[in-house]
C-alpha cells in the first residue's frame, strides 16, 4: 500500500498536473490550426497499429532488459540512473525515429502534402501540430514505464525526485530525436529512409557527448585532425549524453534544459525550410 501511494502522490499527480498543463496550452493558447493538425494527427497514430506496436516494442525492451539483463533489483541504486535510465536513451534512438517517421513522409506518399499546405495555416501549425501529437506518443510510453518504479518503492525506499528527474531527462531524449526525425521526415516520402537516417543522426548525436570524445578532442594539439578539430567540436558540443547525465542526477541546470529547448526549436525551424522550399 505504501509503495502504490507513493507512485501516487509523487508520480501520478504530477503525471495528471503535467497533462493538465498541456491541456490548457493547447486549448487556450494555441491557435485552432495547431489543435486540429494534433488531433488528426493523433488519431492517426491511434486508428492505426503504429502505436500499439510501439509501445509494446519499447515497454517489452526497456522491461525484461532492465528487470533480467541489467540488474535493476539487484543494484541497490536508489535512483535507478546506472542499472535503468543509462540505457533508455539506447532504446529511443529507435523507438523516437519510429513514432517520427511518418510526420512527413506519409502525406509526401499519399500525396496530401500538398493539400495540407494549401489549406488556411501556417506551415509553422502542421509542424508544431505534428510534433505535439508524436510528443504525446512518446509522453504516454514513458508514463507506462511506472511498474518499474513501483516495484523499487515496494522492494525499498528510493529516491523518488531523481527518479523523476531521470524520466524527465529521458522525455527531453526522446524529443530531440522526434525533432531530428521531423527534419529528416519532411525531406523523404520514404518512411523507412526516414526512419534509418534518423536512427543514424540520433545515433550520432547521442554518441558525439562520449565523455571519451571530448577527452580526444582535449587532446588534440598537432597533426592533420587539426584540419578538421572544428566539426568535431561543433559535434562533441551538441552531443546530448552530458546533458541528459546531469538532468537525471537531478541537477536541474538551466544549461541542460536551454540545450534541449534550442535544440528542438531549430529542429523544427529546419523542418518549416524545408517545407517552405517544398511548397515554393
Amino acid at each position: 500500500m505504501d509503495a502504490l501511494l507513493t507512485l501516487i502522490l509523487e508520480f501520478a499527480i504530477p503525471t495528471v498536473i503535467v497533462a493538465a498543463i498541456f491541456a490548457t496550452i493547447m486549448i487556450f493558447l494555441l491557435p485552432r490550426e495547431v489543435r486540429t493538425i494534433f488531433k488528426r494527427e493523433l488519431k492517426a497514430y491511434f486508428t492505426s497499429p503504429i502505436a500499439y506496436v510501439l509501445f509494446v516494442v519499447f515497454l517489452g525492451i526497456s522491461s525484461t532488459l532492465s528487470f533480467f539483463f541489467m540488474g535493476v533489483l539487484e543494484s541497490e541504486e536508489a535512483s535507478l540512473l546506472q542499472p535503468y535510465f543509462q540505457y533508455l536513451p539506447w532504446y529511443l534512438v529507435l523507438i523516437a525515429p519510429a513514432v517520427g517517421m511518418r510526420l512527413w513522409s506519409e502525406e509526401q506518399r499519399l500525396g496530401t502534402m500538398e493539400l495540407v499546405l494549401t489549406m488556411p495555416l501556417a506551415p509553422w501549425h502542421a509542424i508544431l501540430g505534428k510534433y505535439l501529437a508524436a510528443a504525446v506518443v512518446l509522453f504516454g510510453m514513458l508514463v507506462l514505464s511506472f511498474p518499474i518504479v513501483w516495484t523499487i518503492n515496494y522492494l525499498g525506499d528510493p529516491d523518488n525526485g531523481v527518479i523523476m528527474a531521470g524520466f524527465v531527462a529521458t522525455y527531453f531524449v526522446a524529443l530531440c530525436f522526434l525533432a531530428v526525425t521531423s527534419v529528416v521526415s519532411a525531406m523523404t516520402k520514404s518512411q523507412l529512409v526516414a526512419l534509418l537516417v534518423s536512427v543514424a543522426i540520433c545515433m550520432m548525436l547521442w554518441l558525439s557527448g562520449l565523455p571519451h570524445i571530448s577527452n580526444f578532442l582535449d587532446s588534440i594539439n598537432e597533426g592533420w585532425w587539426l584540419l578538421i578539430y572544428p566539426f568535431l567540436k561543433l559535434a562533441n558540443s551538441l552531443g546530448a549524453m552530458p546533458h541528459f547525465n546531469e538532468l537525471a542526477k537531478g541537477v536541474l541546470s538551466l544549461r541542460d534544459i536551454m540545450f534541449f529547448v534550442t535544440f528542438i526549436f531549430f529542429c523544427l525551424f529546419a523542418t518549416s525550410v524545408v517545407i517552405r522550399l517544398k511548397r515554393a
